[in-house]
């Protein structure tokens, strides 16, 4: 005996994590110290970034879901994308992204309350292009109650490397509007 209470291990509270923290788990810690919500709108990664969140353990506490709107047709219909932009320009615009953003929050609406923040993802994974913008263009949007950013990705790689640096890129840029 050590001389010590020692406490059963089932009522241990302590928590070890070994290494860095993830960025998806830093987005959700985040959104959970604000109490926000992040819904997500994904044309180039397919659903790579929303899965990449509802991975770290207590992401339901703020992620309401995602939309993989990979036809523009439903940028347009789910997203409120102007259709008119999309058949002018195509679908790897920043304005496009914006919007995708934008209209994520109010189509994961709650009672009416949008979620705080909107991301998306459209681009040009490849390996070809089918509009002739060059393979690794990527649009991300980051929309909150304070405003929306766009950035703009010249990325390289295979089509799997170009789709997991867009999703660490989408995360990064979460956690800078937070």
């Amino acid at each position: 005996m050590s001389g010590f209470d020692e406490e059963p291990l089932e009522a241990a509270t302590t928590i070890v994590r070994r290494g860095r923290r993830t960025e998806a788990e830093r987005v959700v810690d985040r959104l959970r110290e604000l109490d926000w919500t992040i819904a997500v709108a994904e044309s180039l990664t397919g659903g790579l970034l929303v899965a990449s969140l509802v991975d770290v353990p207590g992401a339901s506490a703020c992620v309401r879901g995602g939309i993989v709107a990979y036809d523009s047709a439903l940028k347009h219909s789910l997203l409120g994308v102007d259709a008119g932009f999309l058949a002018d320009h195509g679908a790897v615009q920043p304005k496009v992204a914006r919007q995708m953003a934008d209209g994520v929050r109010e189509a994961a609406a709650v009672a009416g309350v949008p979620a705080h923040v909107g991301v998306s993802t459209t681009g040009i994974a490849g390996p070809d292009s089918p509009d002739g913008q060059a393979v690794g263009t990527v649009h991300i949007g980051v929309s909150t109650p304070l405003g929306t950013r766009v950035e703009t990705l010249a990325l390289s790689g295979s089509r799997e490397q170009i789709r997991a640096q867009a999703v660490r890129r989408a995360l990064r840029l979460v956690l800078d509007a937070l």
